[in-house]
């Protein structure tokens, strides 16, 4: 397979610009999974603004946790989509598994069921459930 010139780090195989970077200029994502794509992207990119106007007011917590303790950046390895579906009108569920690892640590494994809601004709992650 050939690698694509500044391939998202979503894993989809398009260049940012056309996938998630679309969405981090102001573009609204269409559905849950292409949020979660993006946002898995602005973690990657460490793009906390992104993040905060993309997460339920309600939930959304004051430190994100971008940087472990000592200020060590987390390294995003990589993100499989295991499945994505409405719950509701307004509400969906996207099941993840993210891998990632804090400085020369071994590699963690993020397997996580997404809650979602759509207000205003915008998705918001709200929560998820760490399996």
């Amino acid at each position: 397979m050939k690698s694509v010139p500044d391939a998202c780090p979503c894993g989809s195989g398009a260049p940012y610009a056309v996938c998630c970077g679309r969405y981090h200029a102001g573009e609204t994502a269409p559905d849950a999974e292409a949020l979660m794509r993006s946002r898995y992207s602005a973690f990657v990119r460490g793009d906390e603004v992104y993040l905060r106007a993309t997460w339920d007011p309600a939930t959304c917590p004051a430190d994100l946790g971008l940087d472990a303790p000592g200020g060590t950046r987390t390294q995003w390895l990589g993100l499989t989509v295991k499945q994505h579906r409405l719950t509701g009108e307004d509400t969906a569920e996207v099941e993840f598994v993210a891998r990632y690892r804090v400085g020369g640590g071994s590699a963690v494994r993020l397997h996580e069921l997404s809650r979602f809601v759509r207000r205003g004709g915008r998705w918001y992650y709200v929560d998820g459930d760490h399996r």
